[in-house]
């Protein structure tokens, strides 16, 4: 499996408060982009897998939607993520 306990905790050591702490917004799209590019990783060589293909699109509206909760929040913490993730809206 690509996205084993200690990945996960890894991301969230790295990006959130704490290894435990998985509820702040930058965890959370920090995971939700390793696993988006792990899909689009796949989709490159499968692509007629048409389920990884929505789950994909489900997870980039999910990580859209974290990024304009910060945005509208705290738009220096945005924009570090931003940064640190190179992603861009």
């Amino acid at each position: 499996m690509y996205l084993t306990s200690e990945k996960k905790a890894e991301i969230f050591a790295k990006h959130g408060k704490s290894a435990q702490d998985t509820g702040t917004a930058e965890g959370q799209v920090a995971l939700f982009t390793f696993r988006i590019n792990h899909l689009t990783q796949h989709l490159k060589a499968n692509h007629k897998d048409f389920n990884t293909e929505r789950s994909l699109v489900k997870l980039v509206g999910k990580r859209k939607a974290l990024l304009d909760y910060l945005k509208k929040k705290d738009i220096n913490r945005y924009r570090a993520i931003i940064a640190e993730l190179g992603i861009r809206k």
